[in-house]
């Protein structure tokens, strides 16, 4: 593929990414993810950690769920993107997140680095919404043992 490809994948995932640390609506991430083919998202972890992961959360209805979720047990701060890698071949983008997260209910904090992985259609539309972070934090802070 072209560097045009490669350049169009980067800025819709610069673009999904920058929504994400803005802290744009659900309605607005979800204007980034396909409308031709089904969507999907998941993060990876075990799903008795947190009820957003091990999951996957398939159709509009379904990632909008996610989100849902991930907002009523989450806040976040400095988050920060990097480290895009790009697969124009299979029109896919891996990138680097660091970040602040807060679980709600107990009001622990911690940083954390996580990846993103993200499937894109022919209109460089997000198809399949991968994630892996760290969710042993997630579950102390949830359970309010996280050791800060």
């Amino acid at each position: 593929m072209s560097s045009a490809s490669r350049d169009r994948l980067l800025a819709s995932a610069q673009a999904f990414c920058e929504a994400f640390r803005q802290k744009k609506d659900i309605d607005t991430i979800l204007g980034l993810f396909s409308s031709i083919h089904e969507i999907s998202a998941i993060e990876y972890g075990k799903p008795i950690l947190a009820p957003f992961l091990g999951q996957t959360f398939a159709g509009r209805s379904g990632v909008r769920r996610y989100f849902e979720i991930i907002g009523s047990c989450l806040s976040y701060d400095d988050v920060d993107f990097s480290e895009y890698v790009i697969d124009t071949h299979v029109k896919k983008v891996s990138v680097k997140g660091t970040g602040n997260f807060t679980w709600l209910e107990t009001g622990q904090s911690w940083h954390e680095v996580f990846t993103y992985s993200l499937d894109f259609d022919e209109d460089d539309k997000v198809v399949r919404y991968q994630v892996w972070a760290d969710s042993g934090a997630a579950y102390l802070a949830r359970i309010g043992a996280l050791d800060t």
